[in-house]
């Protein structure tokens, strides 16, 4: 099985191979358009800044080939942020996968942001939830959040209820780190492969 892992300027991509490695599977890390098209799979992890990132992918054309792709892709974390349509972190347009905004977490009664740590994913549908049972625990690092909306595929409350999961079609993102999440961020990533 051929899955790569898009190589765009951004951190944590490492953990996310090994993670894959763990569940049997040697991912290509590329940025090529030609190897990302012709992939099994396609996994777009993510940790930085939303405008930069995509003044990066606007760059290297890959925001015009990600759009176009068929097969199977998930998105994580920053990932996710970016398949939305508009991000508040550095007030963005985003490549729009998902019709929906990215917002600040705003600070609420001892409730600090970043939210970190592991919290609970309710409202579970789609193929990447086969098999996790309501409120399983997962892990974020994150301070914005995509909004609810109709393509949401799971939630959670931190300040607010916020999207866990979207998916659209052959597109899946989550805003958890699945490669940090134990045995329910494996199965994920086992669902996802499986696709």
């Amino acid at each position: 099985m051929n899955v790569v892992v898009i190589r765009y300027g951004a951190g944590n991509i490492q953990s996310v191979l090994f993670a894959l490695q763990r569940i049997g599977i040697t991912p290509t890390l590329s940025s090529d358009p030609a190897v990302i098209a012709k992939a099994d799979k396609v996994i777009f992890p993510g940790v930085g800044e939303a405008s930069g990132t995509m003044k990066e992918l606007k760059a290297s054309g890959l925001n015009n080939v990600i759009k176009e792709l068929k097969q199977p892709f998930l998105g994580i974390c920053l990932g996710l942020q970016l398949m939305c349509k508009h991000s508040e972190e550095g007030n963005v347009d985003c490549l729009g996968i998902f019709d929906l905004n990215v917002k600040k977490f705003i600070p609420a009664d001892n409730v600090k942001v970043p939210h970190v740590g592991w919290n609970t994913i309710q409202n579970l549908k789609g193929p990447l939830f086969n098999g996790i049972p309501e409120n399983s625990f997962v892990y974020y690092v994150h301070s914005f959040y995509a909004e609810p909306g109709k393509e949401t595929a799971a939630t959670t409350n931190y300040i607010n209820p916020f999207s866990a999961s979207l998916s659209k079609g052959n597109f899946h993102a989550v805003q958890f780190h699945p490669e940090k999440s134990g045995t329910v961020g494996e199965s994920i990533l086992k669902n996802f492969i499986s696709l």
